[in-house]
């Protein structure tokens, strides 16, 4: 097979995604590593003293978010980053992030804003979750696990200034969508692709591990729902600018729930509780969230009918 000049063949399949777990576990050490090291130049050595960011002193809460970007960037962001440079290919060429389109950006969001009340249902019905009783021990290790990322995710919404809010778009909402997206559909999903040949095999499998990584059991349904959408949209439009774009539409939403909850003075634990519908109405979300998605497919690349 030829190759242009200076393009180098891709390496197998099963070598690049070994080579991005490589990346991420180095990844997250070294952006780690140099988080704390600027918590130090801020904070002094106090910085590691138990409890220290986790105890939810208001003192260290800029420096918990700093470590939260900074692992995010490590583990999530650089090493599809790195995957690319290794092969030899432009990011833009190696993932495929194709001009936006007017049309399909308004769709995107029509399907993140019509499918809210069904992903609720799912995130309600995976919080009833209960395993059987010689599972007791995980079930107890699997709850107190989701309680401690609970307290740290509220930790990190707290808002007091539009300034904390513009800082929790950009950690929760804007950092994420680019950088999960480039790992688990640009780098896990094609890679998955590729070496099952198979893109419903890819999708649903780099699903699984986008939600199995954020160790949040009781979450863990809708997040394997949003990755295999995402993974959908980014499959038939051939951009991960569309995933990138509903992966922030999906986080920002929260962040600006949060921001609502307290300028109304309300506890962040009602953010759970923003939807109330008959059963019809996640019936009704379902329906018009296949319909929009199957109306995308038919609008993109995949589906040969983009103007």
């Amino acid at each position: 097979m030829n190759f242009p000049p200076n393009v180098k063949p891709e390496k197998n399949a099963y070598l690049q995604l070994l080579m991005l777990a490589v990346y991420a576990l180095a990844g997250v050490i070294v952006f780690t590593a140099l988080g704390f090291v600027i918590l130090y130049i801020m904070y002094g050595s106090k910085v590691f003293g138990p409890n220290a960011l986790m105890g939810g002193n208001p003192e260290y809460l800029n420096g918990l978010k700093i470590i939260q970007i900074f692992t995010s960037i490590g583990f999530f962001l650089a090493p599809p980053l790195l995957l690319a440079f290794e092969n030899g290919r432009r990011i833009k060429d190696f993932y495929g992030f194709g001009k936006p389109k007017a049309e399909l950006i308004f769709l995107v969001f029509l399907i993140m804003l019509c499918s809210m009340p069904f992903m609720e249902w799912t995130a309600m019905t995976n919080q009833k979750m209960v395993l059987p009783d010689f599972l007791k021990p995980v079930d107890t290790w699997m709850r107190n696990k989701e309680e401690e990322l609970m307290r740290m995710t509220l930790i990190l919404l707290k808002i007091n200034t539009t300034w904390d809010f513009l800082v929790n778009l950009f950690m929760i909402a804007l950092v994420p969508a680019v950088a999960e997206e480039l790992m688990f559909r640009g780098g896990v999903q094609r890679g998955l692709n590729r070496m099952f040949n198979n893109p419903h095999v890819a999708i649903w499998f780099a699903a699984f591990i986008f939600s199995a990584i954020h160790m949040q059991f009781f979450g863990f349904l809708p997040r394997l729902l949003l990755g295999a959408g995402f993974g959908y949209i980014y499959y038939w439009s051939g951009s991960l600018w569309y995933a990138m774009l509903g992966h922030f539409i999906n986080n920002g939403y929260a962040v600006c729930v949060a921001w609502y909850l307290q300028i109304k003075h309300l506890p962040l634990e009602d953010a759970d509780n923003t939807f109330h519908f008959k059963w019809y109405g996640y019936v009704l979300s379902l329906l018009v969230t296949i319909a929009l998605f199957i109306y995308f497919k038919k609008r993109t690349i995949y589906g040969k009918q983009l103007g």
